[in-house]
């Protein structure tokens, strides 16, 4: 079958808060932006079931309600947006060229990588079956909801120290999981830890099961194994968050574009922009710092308005 080649102005490559803050953006200046939605459209928010903290929503709103609120404003501008899967890309020249779902080539005079970052989980059945219903891997976003009740943290790194000890400010009990016998946290970060006395840390000890039912009670409690004893331990918990780390989803663009050694895109300081002139990186791809919706929308708009410039410049 004959690959079809289409031209455009604005590529973006993702569908999350970022990359529909960029289409909104662009689509109000001319730009004729195309999303590729991507493996999730809507990004990691499709996952939450509750959001309390993007500004405007007075009465909170589900996650995948908020996207389809982004997607429906965006194409109320114009703009396209495409299920697929961007499965190639070519930064070497201009017009930069991009393969999507391994038949349709991509012409694009500028491009929003928009791709965000997925996550780590254990890979247990029960985080699937009770995500959203008590089992969360972002503390920030979701921490509020179990103000005065007690949950669970796994991961031993500096992520999970200050998850858990952000928890603790509104939890009455929080339970640290490290599998090994001790913590990879930085000192400063280990002092906060066994400093914060509604927090305590199981060393050597891993998730055997999330105890509850996907509904309005959701997770009651979580099975806890010493790997070494092998004896387990069940702790009450209404929440269990996972912070082993997050895995951004940067692989298409290895060799092309510069990231640090965890894969996050690099930016110039300020902006927007890669190291191509014309290639620019919005949201969690580029953000292993704050990892908010409305950071990530705010980071969406600057991409737009630098995409903009540079059409301007190159004409």
């Amino acid at each position: 079958m004959e690959k079809q080649i289409e031209k455009v102005e604005t590529l973006i490559i993702g569908s999350g808060p970022a990359g529909y803050s960029a289409a909104i953006y662009a689509a109000r200046a001319d730009m004729n932006p195309v999303v590729i939605q991507g493996l999730q459209p809507g990004g990691q928010l499709t996952t939450t079931t509750d959001v309390d903290n993007y500004p405007g929503y007075k009465d909170g709103i589900t996650g995948p309600e908020m996207m389809e609120d982004f997607k429906s404003q965006a194409e109320r501008f114009g703009t396209d947006t495409r299920w697929g899967m961007v499965t190639k890309v070519d930064f070497s020249k201009r017009p930069f060229k991009v393969e999507v779902d391994e038949k349709n080539t991509i012409l694009a005079k500028t491009v929003i990588i928009a791709t965000g970052a997925s996550a780590k989980w254990l890979g247990m059945d029960d985080e699937v079956r009770l995500n959203g219903y008590g089992v969360s891997a972002c503390a920030t976003c979701d921490g509020f909801f179990y103000k005065g009740k007690e949950v669970v943290v796994v991961g031993a790194g500096d992520t999970a120290a200050e998850e858990a000890t952000y928890l603790a400010k509104m939890c009455t009990k929080v339970t640290i999981l490290v599998r090994r016998d001790e913590m990879r946290a930085s000192k400063a970060m280990q002092h906060r830890v066994f400093n914060t006395p509604n927090l305590e840390v199981l060393f050597n000890h891993e998730t055997k099961s999330i105890n509850g039912d996907p509904g309005p009670v959701g997770v009651e409690s979580v099975t806890a194994i010493n790997n070494i004893t092998k004896e387990e331990t069940i702790i009450p918990a209404s929440g269990f968050f996972v912070a082993i780390g997050h895995k951004p989803n940067s692989d298409l663009f290895k060799g092309q574009l510069e990231m640090d050694a965890a894969g996050y895109l690099l930016i110039e300081a300020g902006t927007s922009k890669t190291k191509i002139p014309g290639i620019f990186a919005a949201g969690d791809i580029a953000d292993h710092v704050y990892r908010q919706a409305v950071t990530s929308a705010g980071t969406g708009c600057m991409a737009a308005l630098d995409a903009e410039r540079f059409l301007a410049d190159n004409k």
